[in-house]
């Protein structure tokens, strides 16, 4: 590799991770086949990521990383001489330079960032079950609530579209039962309370419009630099399972949206999961099909996955196998859990004749990590010890002023953060049912009008003469006796005011009138 005029190690094909006997460098032409974050807590899996999203950056690829601690918001400040930090570049042969990075901020509550929303029907109901934790049942209900809005024109956008969705096929259980399988009032009064759960812990301000555009993270800066993307996730992380959905459902959108393109140069976005092992805790059958069919496919979309973790062994085998790019931090063996981590990290690594992985993992260093990144055609080097390169930005955390500075002057300041209310499922379904009241209204014609309404419906207006069923027979006579006593109230009244044999005639005319000859079927 030609190394650049930089001083900071970087060459035309790699990002420089770190050295040690031999210095190791992570292939921008296979990146794009993904990697693994592992370490216990404090080792410093943070400064790597940092390092690595600098890297990208510096080549031209824009970044995506849920911040979960608020640390790597520091990437978008100038980073500061310290003396450890010139020490270890020294020992490198690096000369340190500090930088800032251009950065944009995002924030699901739209508190530290701007906001980020999906619509109801881009998450789509298995996205959605795994979020609100439904059972097979109630998921299979969902799943007909998406059927009949895509049926019916609706468009569901936001949390209460879903929910009038929801009362809609509620309102027609038995209709739908027949069409589409097991419609239960008690299934859907279930993800009703599921969705008011979410609703609490924020999930309304997740769904609505705008939605994000997935190209807004796709950005260069002036310099050609890559955009780094922070979601802070810091809130986020009380609802695990919306975390880890929301996080989902990204990788989820790019996969159908980006086109092929192979194996690029360099990759088209990077893409950082922190605390990946919530990603595959408890997940279904169909969602972790998902996730492996994702984490496969999207390489040849451009987009690099790195997953961020403690232990390797919360990522399940068949994802692992995907994961070509690694940099392991120091593990503690202290209980048979541990133990089994630390044998499963070094057995995926290509050994070193002259490194005993197992043993060297819980030996490592704050700072210090193994490292074996994908080589040549794509196989893994031999894992090495190294000492990872000093980040040239901030490390920490920037003040809030700082924040909102950066907020300020943002490229997509304006086109987020007011939300809109579109015309969907909720305002149609309200509109109907208003349309339905008024025309009923309109259409009553008094109380006479209104009898002939209900008989009509009792009977139907093309049943023929002499085969009514016996309910509709029994009906009709109950309805005779009802009808003659209002109606016959009527013309007694009318009778007194009209007098005589007038006032009769007149009463038997009305009768006549009103209700033809509906009542002698």
């Amino acid at each position: 590799m030609t190394k650049t005029a930089t001083g900071i190690g970087d060459t035309d094909q790699g990002i420089f991770i770190g050295k040690g006997e031999q210095s190791v460098w992570l292939t921008l032409g296979l990146a794009n086949r993904h990697g693994l974050v592992t370490g216990a807590t404090g080792t410093g899996k943070t400064v790597s990521l940092q390092v690595m999203a600098e890297g990208f950056s510096r080549a031209g690829v824009p970044v995506f990383v849920a911040d979960i601690k608020g640390d790597l918001s520091g990437i978008s400040e100038p980073g500061e001489a310290r003396d450890f930090i010139l020490d270890r570049a020294k020992t490198m042969g690096l000369e340190f330079q500090p930088d800032q990075f251009s950065t944009i901020f995002w924030d699901v509550f739209g508190e530290q960032g701007h906001p980020v929303r999906a619509t109801v029907s881009e998450m789509g109901p298995l996205l959605l079950s795994r979020m609100m934790d439904l059972n097979e049942t109630q998921e299979g209900v969902l799943n007909i609530a998406f059927r009949v809005a895509d049926e019916q024109g609706l468009m569901l956008l936001d949390m209460k579209d879903l929910r009038a969705i929801l009362s809609f096929i509620a309102e027609r259980a038995a209709e739908l039962t027949t069409l589409y399988g097991n419609v239960s009032k008690q299934s859907v009064g279930a993800i009703q309370r599921r969705l008011l759960v979410l609703e609490h812990q924020g999930g309304e301000k997740f769904f609505g419009e705008p939605a994000l555009d997935l190209n807004d993270f796709m950005r260069t800066d002036r310099d050609g630099r890559g955009m780094i993307n922070i979601l802070a996730a810091d809130k986020l992380m009380q609802n695990p399972r919306l975390y880890a959905t929301f996080l989902l459902w990204m990788l989820s959108e790019l996969f159908e949206r980006l086109p092929e393109v192979g194996d690029p140069p360099k990759p088209k976005l990077v893409f950082f999961f922190d605390e990946a092992h919530l990603l595959f805790n408890d997940a279904p059958k169909a969602l972790m099909e998902k996730i492996e069919q994702v984490v496969r496919l999207i390489r040849s979309k451009g987009v690099g996955v790195y997953f961020v973790t403690q232990n390797p062994i919360d990522v399940p085998d068949k994802v692992l196998a995907q994961l070509g790019n690694r940099v392991q931090h120091a593990l503690r063996a202290f209980t048979p859990r541990d133990q089994k981590a630390v044998a499963a990290a070094a057995q995926t690594f290509r050994p070193n004749p002259k490194l005993d992985t197992a043993r060297v993992i819980t030996e490592l260093g704050k700072g210090e990590a193994l490292v074996s990144c994908l080589e040549g055609n794509g196989t893994p080097a031999v894992v090495e010890r190294v000492m990872v390169r000093p980040p040239s930005a901030r490390i920490g955390p920037i003040s809030p002023e700082e924040r909102s500075a950066l907020i300020a002057r943002s490229p997509v300041k304006g086109k987020y953060d007011t939300a809109i209310d579109s015309e969907s499922a909720y305002e149609l379904l309200q509109k109907r049912v208003e349309d339905t009241a008024a025309a009923a209204d309109g259409s009553s014609g008094g109380v006479l009008g209104q009898i002939g309404s209900i008989v009509g419906s009792i009977f139907g207006t093309n049943t023929p003469r002499g085969r009514l069923s016996t309910g509709q027979v029994i009906a009709r006579n109950v309805t005779r006796s009802v009808t003659n006593k209002v109606v016959g109230g009527i013309v007694a009244d009318l009778g007194k005011s009209v007098g005589g044999s007038v006032g009769s005639s007149v009463g038997r005319a009305l009768v006549r009138g009103a209700l033809g000859g509906l009542l002698r079927r």
